[in-house]
């Protein structure tokens, strides 16, 4: 299980960010966490962040005190105690509380298949996987669709293996995923059939993405500025998401990712890939929530969202 991270969101000399800290630390009681205190200069870094005033806990990217429809804020937020008395930091009961079921949740994690169970999504060198996986990848980024078992041979022979074998092999593996035809339909980030999140790289080429977080992955693996075109799939408002040199920028400023998984097991393009989704704010992914209650997931903030694709998508074509 992945050690806990909480985030602490403050605007700068918030007189409130010590005192959350200080029962943060209380609340642990000596459990393992990564504790970060992030200040917060302006409305649009806040929208980046979820942030709906000062100080916000975030617990693994997630407002745990989150409450429906507030605004993104750099003012002072109040929390209600107990006893509903308004305090400037959530009580030291209800930061426990947030933990403890932080603590369930990470006990089955709803991105394992994104990342393959904590494996990687890095194909291994042996049996000529790494070099056939990239050269998938590298095809997808240079015509924006999926090459045919010829365009693979040869890199495959390089090997000592036959195409058919290796994209079996990778497929087996969850690296990719092939049709009835054995033809590759996917090769995460990349999709071979349309889907909702279109992106345009920077060499000019379009390309459909599998989901939300692996078109966020792409610039990283690409080394290239990218725009993601895509739409909330309950109000249907556009939601982009512009990379220009590392930075992205977000329209609408408040637009969040929704992280699902359905039960069981399977390969991320069944299990999880139609449940990881744009929302142009956080209301519309708490409609979605609702309407799919056998998809367990929560919603995530900008930030979280393209740590976790460049964490996944960001060393696939690394030297090396």
């Amino acid at each position: 299980m992945s050690v806990m991270r909480i985030t602490v969101l403050t605007v700068p000399d918030c007189p409130n960010a010590p005192v959350a800290r200080e029962r943060i630390t209380a609340a642990l009681d000596g459990r393992e966490a990564e504790v970060e205190l992030v200040e917060v200069r302006d409305e649009a870094e806040a929208a980046r962040w979820g942030m709906t005033g000062s100080p916000t806990v975030l617990v693994d990217g997630v407002d745990p005190f989150a409450v429906p429809g507030a605004p993104v804020s750099v003012s002072c937020r109040l929390y209600r105690d107990e006893e509903g008395r308004a305090d400037g930091a959530p009580s030291g009961e209800a930061l426990r509380n947030a933990l403890a079921g932080a603590k369930e949740c990470c006990e089955d994690d709803l991105l394992d298949p994104i990342g393959r169970a904590g494996r990687g999504r890095r194909a291994p060198v042996e049996r000529g996987l790494r070099a056939v996986h990239q050269a998938v990848l590298r095809h997808f980024a240079a015509t924006g669709s999926a090459p045919s078992m010829s365009d693979l041979e040869a890199v495959a022979a390089e090997a000592g293996h036959i195409a058919h074998n290796v994209l079996a092999e990778l497929d087996t593996e969850d690296f990719l995923a092939l049709d009835a035809e054995g033809r590759v339909r996917a090769a995460y980030p990349f999709s071979a059939v349309e889907t909702p999140h279109r992106v345009k790289l920077g060499n000019g080429v379009e390309a459909w993405s599998m989901c939300a977080i692996d078109a966020l992955g792409i610039a990283a693996m690409l080394d290239q500025d990218t725009r993601i075109t895509s739409s909330d799939p309950v109000s249907g408002h556009p939601v982009t998401v512009s990379f220009t040199s590392g930075t992205a920028r977000w329209e609408p400023e408040g637009a969040v990712v929704f992280v699902g998984r359905r039960p069981g097991r399977g390969p991320a393009a069944d299990l999880c890939c139609d449940a990881l989704n744009f929302f142009a704010d956080p209301s519309t992914a708490e409609t979605w929530a609702r309407r799919h209650p056998d998809i367990p997931g929560r919603i995530t903030s900008q930030a979280e969202a393209v740590a976790l694709a460049t964490q996944t998508f960001g060393p696939l074509l690394a030297e090396d």
